[in-house]
């Protein structure tokens, strides 16, 4: 949603909203008449803001918005950096691999709302009076929402129905599954037609926050670095590097609200403090623990907390690398206590303690974390806010720095290790504080595999990218099974927050972890709606 200029009108929000849900989610779109709807620019720019648009709740019979900062961090929930406590919020199952069809609100990510917002623009814009370049820009825009929507539905779910029509509803429920390969090539090829007639950037326009040429190369990058087109990835990743995006000097401060909208950022899903509860990012509050109002929906999982390095470049399993298990927090990468709080950890003027059981935020107590770890990344100065249930804060869905090490990754894959890779990958880390790559160690494929996929997890935790890492690399069974842990038991001293850890890590629970769970199951709810929709296989 374009967070500066939201122009709603009446017949809009009704034209792109529905009480009426089936198979595609389908708009009542064949009762009005289009001629009345688009007369000039300005209700084509209404039109495109509806496409931008969606309840901020995923809960919502309309849907999120075409991207929603609700799902970016969920997502990790479903992967091995985070533990969801909450079932009824719609992630625990699939992270612990016990889902079914019938399972969880996150089913309501088997969504046509936008795309189907996205065809009926598209097959209403061109006849509109209005200067021909800003319709080919507007045109471009909506093309890319689309190709987004059926990246993200497709990660999920495998096969889906490619719909690129706005449909009557005989048509909507005899659509069939389209192979998933099909669907890339749709995706990829939408991708590069929008690129050439998108803007550079949108800054210090009404339009601030609408999609970029940037936003177009890097997701077609995105989407050719999971689908092993590594050649093209490359040339993808560098066309957005001279683009003018750049890494922003501060990792803490990348994620606050002040700074939004910052060299960065590619693209971002936006929202605007107090319009309503529906404009609004609500996301902040349920990383919260509950002393400060929050809920600790999300809680990151012990094995997230051990693949952070040393601050002298080394793994915590290295035993010259100056480990201290008892003070396990100490001379870490600093991106480990700028995303997760740690217990003794100083945060909102006090010791966070999650292991004593008068403390407030005692890891057994209500709303609060099961794993004694805690989510800041987002939320590193509660100051920032007024209420951390309404914020204005526009969660970031690309950012350069997933550019440099998809261009790294994507060489590395191809064995075309050169001075780039060291270079791409050290922008990232020397901006975090850490120290460059020791290329007496990490010096071939192999090893340059296992440096990159780390960095990708720690520079990225909690932005959404970890699960579909996992599904692409197809590293489920060595990650996804057996039991899960938070911190270690002992002693917070809540006067200068030292540690006195004495027991044993707090279980969270067994995971489990076949082959099926690498896609998501279809909801029972659309197959009985729609009989030609197949399930995924082992569902």
């Amino acid at each position: 949603m374009n967070k500066i200029s939201i122009l709603y009108t009446t017949i809009i929000l009704f034209l792109f909203s529905s009480c009426q849900k089936n198979f595609l989610d389908r708009q009542p779109l064949d009762a009005y008449s289009n001629s009345s709807l688009w007369t000039n620019a300005n209700d084509a720019n209404a039109a495109l803001n509806g496409v931008y648009s969606g309840w901020a709740s995923p809960w919502s019979d309309n849907g999120p918005g075409w991207a929603d900062g609700f799902n970016v961090i969920y997502f990790d929930c479903a992967s091995d950096n985070a533990y969801s406590q909450f079932p009824w919020e719609g992630f625990q199952s699939y992270g612990n691999g016990l889902v079914t069809p019938t399972d969880g609100n996150a089913d309501n990510l088997w969504s046509y709302v936008t795309i189907q917002k996205c065809n009926f623009f598209l097959a209403n814009i061109g006849p509109t009076p209005m200067d021909s370049t800003l319709k080919t820009q507007m045109i471009a825009q909506v093309r890319f929402i689309r190709a987004y929507e059926y990246f993200l539905i497709s990660q999920l779910y495998g096969d889906v129905p490619l719909v690129t029509t706005s449909l009557t509803p005989a048509q909507a429920n005899v659509s069939v599954r389209t192979p998933k390969d099909s669907v890339t090539q749709f995706i990829i090829h939408e991708l590069a037609a929008a690129a050439p007639d998108l803007l550079t950037s949108y800054v210090g326009t009404p339009n601030q926050g609408h999609i970029t040429k940037g936003a177009a190369l890097a997701l077609k990058m995105r989407v050719e670095l999971y689908e092993q087109d590594y050649t093209d990835c490359i040339t993808d990743a560098q066309a957005v590097m001279q683009l003018g995006y750049s890494l922003f000097p501060s990792y803490t401060n990348l994620f606050r609200i002040q700074n939004e909208g910052n060299s960065e950022d590619i693209i971002d899903a936006q929202y605007i403090e107090g319009a309503s509860p529906y404009l609004a990012n609500g996301t902040l509050g349920v990383m919260q623990t509950s002393s400060l109002g929050g809920w600790s929906s999300i809680d990151p999982l012990q094995s997230l907390v051990d693949s952070y390095e040393m601050n002298n470049g080394k793994t915590i399993d290295d035993p010259t690398s100056g480990y201290d298990p008892t003070n396990p927090y100490a001379n870490r990468d600093p991106r480990l206590t700028e995303t997760i709080l740690c217990p003794g950890q100083k945060y909102s003027g006090i010791y966070y303690d999650p292991l004593d059981a008068s403390s407030p935020d005692y890891y057994s107590g209500n709303n609060n974390s099961k794993t004694g770890y805690e989510v800041i990344k987002f939320t590193s100065n509660l100051s920032d806010f007024d209420n951390i249930w309404n914020t204005g804060l526009d969660m970031m869905i690309i950012r350069y720095a997933e550019v440099l090490l998809s261009d790294a990754e994507a060489k590395i894959e191809l064995n075309q290790i050169d001075a780039t890779v060291y270079n791409d990958i050290n922008l990232v880390r020397n901006r975090a504080g850490m120290p460059s790559v020791d290329q007496t160690v990490y010096n071939n494929q192999a090893t340059l595999r296992t440096l990159v996929r780390r960095e990708r997890r720690v520079e990225f935790a909690m932005e959404g990218l970890r699960y579909f890492d996992i599904q692409r690399w197809q590293i489920g069974p060595a990650v996804m099974n057996g039991p899960v842990y938070g911190a270690r038991l002992g002693t917070v001293n809540t006067t200068n927050g030292q540690l006195t850890l004495t027991g044993t890590n707090i279980p969270v629970e067994t995971r489990q972890f076949a082959n099926k769970n690498y896609l998501w199951p279809v909801p029972q709810a659309e197959i009985n709606i729609n009989k030609n929709l197949k399930q995924n296989p082992g569902f």
